[in-house]
C-alpha cells in the first residue's frame, strides 16, 4: 500500500481512418480486440466509490471515533453494480476496473499518528478467504464480475502476500513461523525492504519461507464457528496436493486469492507492495494464477471472453518506465517482468506530464515498443497513496485527461479524475486527502464538471475503441499542427490513428500524412461532422477544442 508544461491546452485534433459505410455494411471489419497494452483502467477505493446497499455500513462493530476520513464511509460492491448499470463505465470508455482489496479486514482499527483508522481501504487483511461484509457478499462479487463481463469490462482485484493487518484488541497476530513483527523497514538495501515491517505493528509475511507451517489457531476457531472448516481443509489439501507447493504462508496466501479467480472469473491482479518480497514469490503467484484462469475457462466456457491470459501489474513503489526493466534496490537489480508480471505501475508519469505531447508520447513509445515489447505500463496522474499527484489542486483537469489517455501504456483513472473530485480535503491528516468520497453531486449537479467529465468520456471512448493510442507505434506527422500517428497489428487486425493537438477552433486542416488513402471517408465523433481525405488532409469545422475522427 505503499505508498507533471506543455502550453494550455488550446485546441485538440485526433484523426482516426475509420470503415466507410460500404464496408460497415458488409461487416468486414474485425471486431475491436481487447488488448491490456492499451486498457482504460478505472481505480477505485471500494468504500469510496458509491453506497449501493447501506445495511452494511458499520458491521464488526466498527463504531468508534477516527480521524477525517479514516473510518469505513459505506462504499461496496452494489454501488459498483450500480454505477455498471447506469452505464458509467460505458460512457467512460472503461474497459478494466480495478477495485482495492474485498478480502475481510481487521475488526478494530489502530492509530498511526494520523488519527484512529479502520482498514476501509482493504490492505489490512484478517482473513484472505472471505469477503469483508461492509464491502458485500460473494452474491455481490459474482454479479458484478458477470454484469462488467456482460459489458466487455474486466475485474481487477488487488493482492496483498506481503503483509497481514495490524494486531488489536480483536485481531490477534498471525503466528510466528507466519509473519515477522521486527525489525521495521531501513530501505536502505535489498534485505532491507524485505525481511521487515513497512511499519510499526504491520505484521510481515515470512513470504521467503518454504518451511510447512500450520494453520492460524484463530483462522480454524473462525472457520469452524462459520461452518467451513472441513471444506477449507480439503481445498487447501487439493491445492497443495495439486502443485507440490510446501505449506509455507505465501502458498496458503496464494491459494485463497486464486479462489477469486476460479470461483468468481476475475481477469487480473493488481500487486500490492511487489518490491517487498523477494521476486520469485511473483513468479510463483503468477502461475498459480495462470492455473486458476485454465481451470476456471474450462468450467465456464461460456463465460469466457477471449484468450486474454489473466493479467498481473505490479506495484513496485518508485519504479518509472525509463528504468525500463529493471529496478534498482542499490545493492541489486530486478528485473519483476521475468518473474510473473505483465505490467509495472508507472510512478514517474505523474510528474512526467509536464513534459510537452512530443516528448512524452515519443518517450513512451520507444520504450514500450523495443525494450518493453511485450510487457507494459500502467499510467496515472493522481491515485490512493502517491501525495505528489499531478495537479494536485484540479486546475488542469482537461489537460490532465488529454495527457494520460492518449499517452501509450494502459491509462489508469482513478475515480474523480473525470469530475476534478479534490484532492485536498481540510481536516485530513496524510493520504486520507485523496481518498475522498466521490463527488457525485458534482457529476450530477456542477456543469463545469460535466464538461470535465464529457472531455474524459471522449477520449476515454476513442481509447477504448482502438488499441492503437494506447499499444500502437507512435509517429510524429505534423510540428504545425501538431500531428502524429499511432498504428496497431495484431494478427489480421490492424488499428491506425492519426492525432492532432492545439489546433484553431472553427475550420481547421489536418494532414493525415500516408496513414489513410484520399477518400477515406471519416466522421467527427466529438461533433459528429464528416469529412473526406483529399490530397493527404481533411478539414473539419468545428467549435470544438476536439476533432475524434472514425
Amino acid at each position: 500500500m505503499n505508498t507533471r508544461k506543455t502550453s494550455t491546452l488550446a485546441l485538440l485534433a485526433l484523426s482516426m481512418c475509420g470503415t466507410t459505410i460500404a464496408q460497415k455494411k458488409k461487416s468486414t471489419t474485425p471486431k475491436t480486440p481487447f488488448v491490456w497494452e492499451s486498457a482504460n483502467v478505472y481505480f477505485l477505493l471500494t468504500d469510496r466509490f458509491n453506497n449501493g446497499d447501506k445495511t452494511n455500513d458499520h458491521t464488526f462493530n466498527r463504531n468508534k471515533p477516527t480521524g477525517k476520513l479514516r473510518d469505513f464511509e459505506g462504499g461496496d460492491i452494489r454501488g459498483v453494480i450500480q454505477k455498471l448499470d447506469e452505464g458509467y463505465f460505458d460512457k467512460l470508455g472503461i474497459n478494466a476496473i480495478w477495485m482495492t482489496p474485498v478480502v475481510e479486514q481487521i475488526h478494530d482499527g489502530v492509530d498511526e499518528g494520523t488519527g484512529f483508522s479502520y482498514g476501509f481501504h482493504g490492505y489490512w487483511t484478517r482473513d484472505w478467504s472471505s469477503l469483508d461484509p461492509s464491502y458485500g457478499t460473494t452474491k455481490d462479487l459474482a454479479e458484478l464480475v458477470q454484469k462488467a463481463h456482460a459489458k466487455g469490462i474486466r475485474i481487477l482485484l488487488d493482492a496483498v502476500i506481503n503483509h497481514t493487518g495490524p494486531v488489536t484488541p480483536e485481531d490477534p497476530v498471525y503466528p510466528s513461523d507466519w509473519v515477522r513483527t521486527t525489525p521495521k523497514c531501513t530501505y536502505q538495501s535489498y534485505d532491507t525492504y524485505i525481511n521487515c515491517t513497512l511499519v510499526e505493528n504491520l505484521p510481515d509475511v515470512k513470504t521467503e519461507s518454504n518451511e510447512n507451517v500450520a494453520l492460524p489457531p484463530f483462522l480454524v476457531e473462525k472457520w469452524k464457528k462459520e461452518g467451513r472448516y472441513e471444506k477449507e481443509v480439503k481445498e487447501l489439501d487439493a491445492f497443495f496436493a495439486k502443485t507440490g507447493y510446501p505449506r509455507a504462508p505465501k502458498y496458503y496466501i496464494m491459494k485463497w486469492l486464486s479462489d477469486y479467480i476460479t470461483r468468481y472469473g476475475i481477469d487480473g491482479y493488481r500487486v500490492d507492495t511487489a518490491k517487498h518480497t523477494t521476486e520469485d514469490v511473483w513468479a510463483d503467484f503468477k502461475k498459480v494464477c495462470d492455473a486458476a484462469f485454465a481451470e476456471y475457462k474450462k468450467n465456464n466456457p461460456t463465460k469466457v471472453l477471449d484468450n486474454n491470459s489473466f493479467f498481473t501489474v505490479g506495484e513496485v513503489y518508485g519504479y518509472n518506465i525509463g528504468a525500463k526493466k529493471l529496478y534498482d534496490f542499490g545493492d541489486k537489480k530486478v528485473n519483476y517482468f521475468e518473474n510473473g508480471f505483465n505490467g509495472l505501475i508507472n510512478f514517474d508519469f505523474r510528474n512526467e506530464a509536464k513534459m510537452n505531447y512530443e516528448e512524452l508520447f515519443s518517450k513512451y513509445s520507444n520504450i514500450l515498443n523495443n525494450d518493453l515489447k511485450g510487457n507494459t505500463v500502467m499510467n496515472y496522474i493522481s491515485s490512493h497513496d502517491d501525495s505528489w499527484p499531478y495537479d494536485k489542486k484540479r486546475e488542469k483537469t482537461i489537460e490532465s485527461g488529454t495527457k494520460l489517455l492518449l499517452a501509450p501504456g494502459i491509462s489508469q483513472v482513478y475515480y474523480g479524475d473525470e469530475s476534478g473530485r479534490s484532492l485536498d480535503i481540510e481536516g485530513t491528516q496524510g493520504d486520507a486527502t485523496l481518498r475522498s468520497q466521490m463527488n457525485w453531486d458534482d457529476v450530477k449537479n456542477n456543469p463545469k464538471t460535466a464538461e470535465i467529465e464529457s472531455h474524459w468520456q471522449k477520449l476515454g471512448a476513442f481509447r477504448k475503441h482502438h488499441p492503437a493510442v494506447g499499444a500502437g507505434v507512435h509517429q510524429k506527422i505534423s510540428d504545425a499542427p501538431y500531428t502524429f500517428s499511432r498504428i496497431y497489428s495484431t494478427g489480421k487486425y490492424t488499428d491506425k490513428v492519426v492525432i492532432a493537438l492545439d489546433v484553431a477552433k472553427g475550420k481547421k486542416e489536418i494532414p493525415v500524412g500516408n496513414i489513410f488513402p484520399n477518400g477515406s471517408k471519416l466522421k467527427d465523433a466529438y461533433s459528429g461532422k464528416e469529412t473526406t481525405v483529399i490530397n493527404g488532409k481533411c478539414v473539419i469545422d468545428s467549435p470544438f477544442a476536439i476533432v475524434l475522427l472514425e
